[in-house]
Parts: structure tokens; C-alpha cells; sequence
């Protein structure tokens, strides 16, 4: 009895250690959030430009110039994108005074009506009178209660701080400047280490690779979504329409729940100044754009390579975000795959990759068993580098 209790201490141990150790590296990955949040910045921006550096070489430009050249395009674009949300959040301030709110108040007597009148054929007493005092009349008090300048000043001061950053701004410049000097010197590198018996980052390499090839789908398909949701909205005679294809742009890049979110405002503005079919008509519009491009052209162009679960996708997003906020939604997908590569290369924990993996389970069980055939081969190495008498016999 006792022999079993020592054997299943040191496990139980060993859980204890590792979840513990788990904490301690979430704890010091969000108290590193002032460092991290930069250079995943650097390296997003990075990794997103590298094809306009890597288009310059070819055309026989020298690296430091095609660097430069770089970064004036990914400044020039930033600095655009956020002086038009600052100009716009400015009119939508104003255009809510004139003419919003009016309109809101105007569709609250108008769904008051509509259900008072479907309560007064249920045959309830006082329906009006009920609907005004249970949700008209609140409503329209809480709808004066809010400061709405209050808020998009709010809003201003986080556009502003984003876009006045200098100090983060010119450290993310510089470690982009950097990135793209030595983006072409990290595979020799890496195989360097290998060959001097160092560890091994072939996958690592790899998965580097599949991380800047996803990257710049999703940009493109980001900007496709953006642009599409910019014209339906003009198309539609909505205000703001750039604003909300720049919103479309941004929020594209966060997994599951980005589209969705961009498709709410402009939708409730669409409710607000054409009614209900209008806003119908601009629902559809948004679910058919994410669902054409979302679900449909960016696996094809990704492949099953880069397929996670959907589940495992969300809780990336919520748990990358909870850690590094916007930046780690916006990257949640590549640094779960560059965990998912560690994992891979861990013969402790290769069976979490494998849990958090898209990829039919037969692929699964062939990787398992060559990664396991591979293993096998180091430790029947082992005896005979030892002297073996197994091996002394095949000798």
C-alpha cells in the first residue's frame, strides 16, 4: 500500500508543479504586457509588410531602402486610417445632437405602439398605459441620461492615445525596422543552431513561415471585407460609410466574434433613419460578405494547415485578450498556433496539440506514430552509445 501512495505522490506532484507553473507564466505574461504589446505590434506590422520589402529586393532595391520605403507605407496608412475615424467620431458627436437622437426617441414611440397594440388584442387591460410606464417612459429617461459626448470624447481620448503615442510609436517602428532587416537572415540562422547541435526549430521555422502567409490572407481579406462593407453601407444611403468599412477592416482580424461586432452599429443606424427593412437589407448584407469571404474564400486560401476549432478559437480570443488586451485578440490565432508548435515539440505535452488541433484524426494517429517511431530511434540510440550489449551484437 504504501508502495503505491510513493508511486502516485510524485505525480500528483508533478500536476500540482505544472499548474502552478501555468499561473506563474500567465501572471508574467500580463505584468509583461508593457514589453510584450510592442513588439507584437513590431512584429505584426512586420510580418503583415515583409511582401512590399521582399518585392523591393527582387526588383534590385537596396535592403535598407526597401526597409525605409516600407515603413513610410505602413506609417502613411496608420496615420491615415486614424485621422479619418478622429474626423468622423467628430461628426457622428454632432449628427447625434441634430438628428439621432430624435429618431431614437421617434422608434420607441413607434415599437410602443406596435406592442401595446399586440398586447390589446391578447386581451390585456391598461396595455398602453403598461407599455409607457414599464418601457416607453424609462427608456426615453435613460436615453437623456446619456452623455453621449461624454462617451465619444472617451472614445476620442483612446483613438487619440493609440495615435499619439510617440514614445510606443517609435519603439514599434524601430523593432519593425529591425524585423525587416533580419527577417531574411533568421532560416540560416536557425539552421546554424541546429547544425552547431543547438535545438531544432525547423517547425519552429515553419510555423513562422504559415504565420506570415496567414497574416497577410487575413489582411487581404480583411481589406476585402472593409471595402465591401463600406460600399453596401454607401449603397444604402447610410452616413459614416467609411468609418464602418474601416471598422469592418479592423475588427475582421479578431477571430468568431469581429464581424459580428462590426456589423451592430451600422445596423442600428440602418433601424434609426430607414426602419426595419432597411436594417434588414444592411444585416444581410454584413452576413452575406462574412460568410462569402469569412467562411468560404479564406479557407480556401488558408487551407487546413492553419484550422483550429471554432471553440478553441474563442477561448484564444478571450483568454489572449484577457492577457494583452486588443493586441492579443488580434493575435490570438498565431500565438495559439506558435503554442500549438511548442506543444508539438514537447513529448509531455503533444497531446494537448493534438486536442486543440483541426486536422482529421487519422493525420493525428500517423503523426503520432512517426513522431513516436522518431523517439524510439533516440532511445534505442542511447544503449548503444553506452555500450549496450544489445548493441554490441549488432555491431
Amino acid at each position: 500500500m504504501s508502495s503505491v501512495t510513493s508511486l502516485k505522490t510524485p505525480r500528483s506532484a508533478n500536476v500540482v508543479f505544472t499548474l502552478a507553473a501555468i499561473v506563474v507564466l500567465i501572471a508574467g505574461l500580463k505584468f509583461a504586457q508593457p514589453l510584450c504589446v510592442p513588439v507584437l505590434l513590431a512584429f505584426f506590422i512586420a510580418t503583415v509588410s515583409f511582401p512590399i520589402t521582399s518585392w523591393l529586393r527582387r526588383h534590385r532595391v537596396p535592403n535598407p531602402l526597401a526597409v525605409l520605403l516600407t515603413v513610410v507605407v505602413d506609417f502613411l496608412f496608420l496615420a491615415a486610417v486614424v485621422v479619418l475615424v478622429i474626423s468622423m467620431v467628430g461628426d457622428v458627436q454632432s449628427k447625434w445632437e441634430s438628428k439621432y437622437k430624435d429618431l431614437t426617441v421617434t422608434r420607441i414611440d413607434e415599437a410602443s405602439v406596435a406592442v401595446a397594440g399586440t398586447l390589446d388584442q391578447w386581451g390585456v387591460e391598461n396595455a398602453r398605459e403598461r407599455v409607457d410606464s414599464y418601457f416607453r417612459n424609462q427608456s426615453i429617461e435613460q436615453l437623456n441620461q446619456i452623455d453621449f459626448g461624454k462617451i465619444l470624447s472617451v472614445s476620442t481620448n483612446v483613438v487619440g492615445r493609440v495615435a499619439s503615442f510617440v514614445g510606443t510609436a517609435v519603439l514599434v517602428m524601430i523593432l519593425v525596422v529591425f524585423m525587416l532587416s533580419e527577417a531574411a537572415m533568421f532560416g540560416r540562422r536557425f539552421h546554424a543552431i541546429s547544425a552547431a547541435r543547438g535545438p531544432n526549430f525547423e517547425r519552429m521555422l515553419s510555423a513562422t513561415r504559415d504565420i506570415q502567409r496567414f497574416l497577410g490572407i487575413k489582411t487581404a481579406v480583411s481589406l476585402g471585407t472593409g471595402v465591401l462593407a463600406g460600399f453596401l453601407c454607401w449603397s444604402a444611403g447610410m452616413d459614416f460609410f467609411i468609418l464602418w468599412g474601416i471598422l469592418a477592416y479592423a475588427l475582421n482580424y479578431v477571430p468568431v466574434v469581429g464581424s459580428i461586432i462590426a456589423g451592430i452599429p451600422p445596423t442600428v443606424l440602418a433601424l434609426l433613419t430607414a426602419g426595419v427593412p432597411s436594417a434588414l437589407v444592411v444585416a444581410g448584407g454584413f452576413l452575406i460578405i462574412n460568410m462569402f469571404l469569412g467562411n468560404f474564400l479564406e479557407p480556401t486560401l488558408m487551407g487546413r494547415r492553419f484550422g483550429l476549432p471554432t471553440l478553441v478559437v474563442a477561448v484564444s480570443v478571450l483568454f489572449w485578450g484577457f492577457i494583452w488586451g486588443p493586441i492579443g485578440m488580434l493575435l490570438a490565432v498565431p500565438l495559439t498556433m506558435m503554442v500549438k508548435v511548442v506543444l508539438d515539440n514537447s513529448a509531455s505535452f503533444r497531446w494537448l496539440s493534438i486536442a486543440i488541433s483541426k486536422e482529421e484524426p487519422s493525420r493525428i494517429a500517423l503523426a503520432t506514430i512517426v513522431a513516436g517511431a522518431e523517439t524510439a530511434e533516440v532511445i534505442e540510440a542511447r544503449p548503444r552509445e553506452a555500450g549496450d550489449p544489445a548493441g554490441s551484437s549488432n555491431s
